[in-house]
């Protein structure tokens, strides 16, 4: 189902994502829902009115349902009237990636990519660190989002960010014989590994909120536990360790951002800079792509509260070139 089209009857039919649903009350004392459903198109606001159930039988969020009803205008903006819905049952076949963002490429074949990369080190004892890491976390991080609501919070948004970061550190260490490749690109593949404990996940495959561990100790601090562990497992030197720990705790730049320390090497400050750079890029062309050319965006309090110019020049894409 599109929901930006409709049937001459002036009726759609078919699955939606149930993004929120709120119960209220009508002016005429009816209760209703207020919800907000999606399809691979993107987001509607959507009514159920005269709703007589109980609590436990209105629509689940992060649920797909199968939806009866007829798309309108009001005051401007589409709204979509339900009049029949259902749960999900053994005869539908639907795949939950068609109904939430997701990265442009596989987790596969990212995650094929990365290794292609780790396999190239010239660095042993980096080589036997990041791929024993990759190995055991694999699973986890395949379709995992980078973020709750912010850059890449997508299905496989992890290793979309990882990897794009990790196309810009070979670029960076071509241009300057002083960087250590092995180091920075160590650092680049495992700086959000520990985000696979951070997030609760839906039944989406998209994060509604943080672990215990996520809330109290974070990915950073966490990263460079999980590192330490396996790398005394491994054997890895004390010194890798250090180094590859320290570009985990730094990457957010500053303690105000979550920074354990700053980066206090070449590699860390880069490795911070192209974390922030990536993040950046993406969120600036995620709210541009809504934005007609001449005019400018909302403002994002993420990026300083600043608002972005659409100049038009060039359309905005996306995707990125993995």
């Amino acid at each position: 189902m599109k929901l930006n089209e409709i049937d001459r009857n002036g009726t759609l039919q078919g699955y939606v994502l149930v993004k929120s649903c709120e119960r209220k009350n009508a002016k005429n004392g009816s209760v209703y829902l207020d919800l907000t459903v999606s399809d691979a198109d993107g987001d509607v606001g959507a009514k159920i009115w005269d709703f007589k159930g109980a609590p436990e039988e209105q629509p689940a969020v992060n649920t797909v349902i199968l939806v009866r009803g007829s798309l309108s205008v009001y005051n401007g903006q589409p709204q979509f009237k339900i009049d029949r819905y259902r749960a999900l049952n053994e005869n539908d076949n639907v795949n939950i990636s068609d109904f939430v963002p997701s990265a442009s490429f596989s987790g596969d074949y990212m995650y094929e990519q990365i290794l292609g990369l780790v396999a190239a080190f010239e660095d042993a004892q980096l080589k036997k660190l990041v791929g024993a890491v990759l190995k055991e976390y694999k699973d986890r991080i395949l379709n995992l989002p980078a973020a709750f609501r912010l850059h890449h919070a997508v299905r496989s948004g992890l290793l979309m960010h990882t990897l794009s970061i990790c196309k810009l550190a070979v670029a960076v260490a071509a241009l300057y014989p002083s960087v250590d490749k092995d180091l920075l690109l160590s650092g680049a593949i495992l700086h959000d590994i520990a985000k696979s404990e951070e997030f609760n996940l839906a039944p989406t495959g998209l994060v509604d909120g943080y672990t215990v561990r996520g809330t109290l100790v974070g990915h950073l601090v966490g990263g460079a536990m999980l590192i330490e562990e396996i790398g005394k497992r491994e054997e890895i030197d004390a010194e890798t360790l250090t180094l590859v720990e320290h570009m985990l705790i730094s990457h957010h730049g500053i303690p105000e951002y979550g920074a354990a320390v700053r980066p206090l090497f070449l590699e860390a400050e880069i490795l911070s800079a192209l974390d922030t750079l990536d993040a950046n890029i993406y969120e600036i062309e995620n709210v541009l792509k809504t934005v007609d050319a001449g005019g400018f965006s909302n403002r994002m309090w993420a990026l300083d509260d600043r608002k972005f110019y659409n100049h038009g020049r060039k359309e905005i894409q996306t995707e990125v070139n993995l």
